[in-house]
């Protein structure tokens, strides 16, 4: 579990601020939270009543008025006037132009921006993560922990921009060197989603700049005031060094901002993050124009649990896998597979262990489980509780809403399902866990891989054999695979991404940087003769 210091007295004040104004009668909360003297915080990260949600070296914005709540309590933020379609056109011209200049600078360069960005991030990293709290509605140390996680790929970028390059390869020819050159896609558009809306933008725009690639920016509208909060912390950075500011371009809006990137052939690489659904209908209109796309969709993932698991290591992971962040993350656990000999076991200390779980306001330090993103999540809460019913589940902890102020849901565990039930195979995003009892190793990792998604997956085993099985070709077939650890928690330098439904992109660590990048084999003649590759004779 993250465990993070609250060593600063202001926001141990700042905490004590929030508890305080989620308890105030309705009448005291009817106005914006930002001109209540409690969120005057807010101010810190340069937010206002009204924000403007386009930068493209300018602030600005002739879209519509969006208005963003609070999950905790369902009281309104602040507003950010989104972007219209002008803007947009705007905004993209001056990100190609300012991609001109940035493609020049020496990656090393590059890199030392891109540090300065997170030594930025760094000295806000609690009041950021406030807002985190605020808007999305994750319990404080996940908040901040998401801010650390853009501050770590903004230092694994660092190194990592005296490193890209490519092999100088042997030459059959000779007189002839071959070598792979690699230079950056352009500029990289960046869809992102309100679960995540800190670090997958990090993951994304700290290895697309040190790659030599201008940003543009969507995040969900229902976090677009960390969006703004964001941008503003990067764009003091870029002009301070005099670096064209629309390199990271913001551009707050909707579905239209979202179709005109996906189908705008200036937009050489769109990552975008969301659901299944969404993310194919981004995947043909931008494979269309034969553009690149990054994919990170939805995940349906499972933990396996094996009759020889340390079980003092399944309950603790099961529990954090299904319920952190309430349920939201793409990596949640939503399936949890136990050998027959060991079910009720497991499903009765799970079971206690739900019942121990700390909920409350999200920026409480003592809070382990916070809100919902919105109202409509409760709604798809309690449909896909009634349609496990439906098919024959039991729901055996959990299953309500909480009568209290804001988008809470019990955590809920749900057993007596068969595998191949149609609520099992959907992916629902909220704190619904569903436990299957299995008899076979072979049993357990077909169920695990017959769903469309392929994101994470972890078995809790002491079997080497079992373990390297599950490693294996005939294994999970996710993108993520654990063992004895839970589904969630990914650590920045490893390749983060999924198979099948859940698009195949890769990010962050590892060789992901290649996808923001285009590769050339160079073939360079430094003799005075023309010989031809595999022998050929052309005279």
């Amino acid at each position: 579990m993250l465990q993070l210091s609250f060593a600063l007295s202001r926001h141990v004040l700042l905490r004590g601020r929030f508890l305080t104004s989620c308890r105030r009668p309705a009448a005291f909360m009817s106005t914006l939270l930002i001109n209540q003297p409690q969120y005057a915080w807010l101010k810190e990260l340069g937010l206002k009543e009204e924000n403007e949600g386009v930068y493209n070296g300018i602030w600005g914005g002739r879209g519509e008025i969006v208005t963003t709540y609070c999950p905790a309590n369902n009281e309104p933020i602040a507003r950010v006037r989104q972007a219209s379609l002008e803007d947009y056109e705007e905004t993209i011209k001056k990100a190609k132009e300012a991609w001109k200049v940035w493609a020049d600078v020496p990656a090393p360069k590059r890199g030392e921006i891109v540090r300065q960005i997170g030594d930025a991030l760094r000295q806000k990293i609690k009041v950021l993560g406030s807002l985190v709290s605020l808007e999305m509605g994750k319990i404080f140390v996940e908040g901040v922990g998401e801010v650390q996680e853009y501050v770590d790929v903004c230092d694994y970028a660092v190194g990592l921009s005296r490193m890209i390059g490519g092999p100088v390869l042997p030459s059959e020819r000779p007189g002839h060197a071959l070598i792979e050159q690699w230079n950056p896609v352009g500029l990289v558009g960046i869809i992102t989603a309100f679960n995540f809306p800190v670090a997958v933008y990090g993951w994304n725009n700290a290895i697309a700049m040190i790659c030599g690639n201008a940003c543009l920016w969507k995040g969900a509208p229902t976090t677009s005031l960390i969006s703004v909060a964001v941008t503003k912390i990067i764009a003091k950075v870029l002009e301070d060094n005099k670096v064209p500011a629309a390199v990271c371009s913001l551009i707050c809006g909707g579905a239209d901002i979202g179709t005109a990137m996906a189908r705008d052939e200036r937009v050489d690489l769109l990552s975008f993050t969301g659901s299944t659904k969404v993310g194919k209908q981004v995947a043909l209109m931008v494979q269309e124009r034969f553009g690149r796309s990054l994919l990170e969709l939805g995940g349906n993932n499972a933990i396996v649990v094996f009759e020889d698991a340390d079980l003092n290591l399944v309950i603790p992971s099961a529990l954090f896998a299904a319920v952190g962040t309430a349920g939201q993350r793409c990596t949640t656990a939503r399936r949890l597979f136990l050998h027959e000999s060991i079910h009720d076991e497991v499903v009765e200390k799970l079971a206690k262990a739900y019942t121990q779980i700390r909920i409350g306001d999200p920026w409480d330090s003592n809070t382990l489980y916070g809100p919902l993103h919105t109202k409509q999540a409760v709604t798809m809460f309690l449909d896909a509780v009634e349609q496990a019913k439906q098919q024959g589940g039991s729901v055996v902890s959990g299953g309500k809403v909480l009568n209290r102020p804001g988008n809470y849901v019990e955590p809920t565990i749900v057993t007596g399902l068969p595998h191949n039930a149609s609520i099992v195979h959907t992916e629902t995003f909220a704190p619904i866990l569903y436990v299957l009892k299995f008899k076979t190793e072979e049993e357990a990792f077909a169920w695990n891989n017959e769903v469309k998604q392929g994101l994470s997956s972890s078995i809790f085993t002491k079997d080497l054999g079992r373990i390297f099985r599950w490693l294996g070709p005939k294994g999970s077939d996710c993108g993520v695979v654990n063992v004895n650890i839970p589904t969630s928690g990914a650590e920045i330098g490893g390749a983060f991404g999924g198979e099948k439904h859940t698009g195949g992109g890769r990010e962050s660590g590892s060789d992901s940087w290649k996808l923001y990048m285009r590769r050339s084999t160079c073939t360079i003649n430094y003799s005075k003769d023309l010989p031809l590759a595999q022998g050929i004779k052309f005279q």
